[in-house]
């Protein structure tokens, strides 16, 4: 798994954000963040521009401007759940 924090060079909200994942480190367990700025990416910048900061788990949308820290519980879980289980479940003999 992996959290990726797009941010903006300047951005209070996206420092916030940053701030509030570091203390909800402290109490859940979260993967490696990669902070990226918007602005050295045109692909970025095209598809999130002024909506910093935005949060992505796995490159899928977890919440923008404002963690919401239960939904990242959420998809952490949900994330955890499908990893433990197997690939190919065991078939029934009948």
């Amino acid at each position: 798994m992996r959290l990726t924090l797009v941010q903006r060079r300047g951005c209070g909200l996206c420092e916030e954000m940053l701030g509030e994942l570091g203390r909800l480190a402290r109490t859940l367990e979260l993967p490696a963040i990669e902070v990226v700025d918007v602005d050295s990416d045109a692909e970025l910048n095209r598809r999130y521009g002024l909506n910093v900061p935005v949060l992505l788990l796995d490159g899928a949308l977890v919440c923008r401007q404002r963690l919401d820290a239960a939904e990242l519980a959420r998809l952490l879980g949900a994330a955890s759940r499908s990893a433990a289980e197997p690939s190919h479940p065991a078939q029934r003999s009948e």
